[in-house]
């Protein structure tokens, strides 16, 4: 999809200000934009820890003669100053939990990290909460987790055990809307530090979102054909993502959402299961060979 030309590249100021007036930019991300020749602004990609976030205060003004802040980003949040790579699982928790990179912080219920086994062989990687996961503070809850609950089952799998469940996304925004751009960029780097945690051997990515983050983040798909490519394209290959330190194999499948409303599509999940449990066999058997 080409984006207009005069869609206005933001620089750390100009976000601010934005964000300050509550105006939320409806375009797609820096990383995105065409980047105006000869700027000194550098394009941030999408998952790469962001150090300053414009301010979460939707709906309240910039008051007049109020100076645009150095550091846009709250003090109350701390850990947009933090160094995700040095947390340990309770550190990164926390600040989950504390974190206000992006507005969806001050209208959720609580936050959601994420559930399961934390050495697992299967990482589960959802879109965003919904409101009962947003209730509970544990992902795939309601009908869509117990579709997701005998789908595991049918691979003699099951939550917690050899499973870690998580979304991109730690706080259902409003009314279940799509994921923003934005919040995706500002959010992904607690998925990939949670990655590096668990060091799990395949990942199955239910959804688009989930799928565009992680093609993108892995070096599989640049971030345009991420976001261009439907869904329906993505099954049925194993994609090998570079997600930090670990190359890991990965498949794409529906979200057991839009399965509950498409059910004609099962039979299609069904084979994108089969096919991560193959690749799953075959790279432990190779594995074990070359270990022998």
């Amino acid at each position: 999809m080409n984006l207009p030309r005069a869609l206005p590249w933001l620089d750390e100021r100009r976000s601010a200000l934005l964000a300050e007036m509550g105006v939320s930019p409806w375009w797609r991300p820096r990383a995105l934009l065409p980047r105006p020749p000869g700027g000194s602004d550098t394009a941030t990609p999408i998952g790469t820890t962001v150090r300053a976030a414009p301010s979460p205060h939707a709906g309240q003004a910039m008051q007049p003669g109020a100076s645009t802040p150095r550091d846009p980003t709250p003090r109350s949040d701390p850990a947009a100053h933090t160094d995700l790579a040095a947390l340990d699982w309770p550190e990164l928790e926390a600040a989950i939990h504390a974190c206000r990179r992006c507005g969806l912080g001050a209208c959720r219920q609580q936050a959601v990290p994420g559930v399961g086994d934390r050495r697992p062989t299967w990482l589960i990687v959802g879109e965003a909460p919904g409101e009962e996961e947003d209730r509970q503070g544990e992902p795939f809850v309601g009908r869509a987790g117990r579709l997701l609950d005998r789908m595991l089952a049918a691979l003699d799998l099951q939550r917690g055990h050899g499973v870690y469940i998580a979304n991109v996304l730690k706080c259902r925004p409003p009314r279940n809307r799509n994921p923003e751009p934005e919040e995706i960029a500002r959010c992904a780097p607690f998925l990939l530090r949670q990655i590096a945690l668990l060091q799990p051997r395949i990942v199955l990515a239910l959804g688009r979102f989930a799928a565009q983050t992680l093609l993108a983040e892995g070096g599989c798909l640049s971030p345009e054909e991420a976001l261009r490519t439907p869904l329906g394209r993505l099954r049925g290959r194993v994609f090998q993502a570079r997600l930090g330190a670990l190359t890991l194999p990965m498949v794409v499948s529906y979200h057991p959402a839009y399965l509950l409303r498409n059910p004609a599509d099962k039979g299609k999940a069904w084979v994108d299961l089969c096919l991560a449990a193959d690749t799953l066999a075959l790279t432990e058997a190779s594995a074990a060979g070359a270990a022998g």
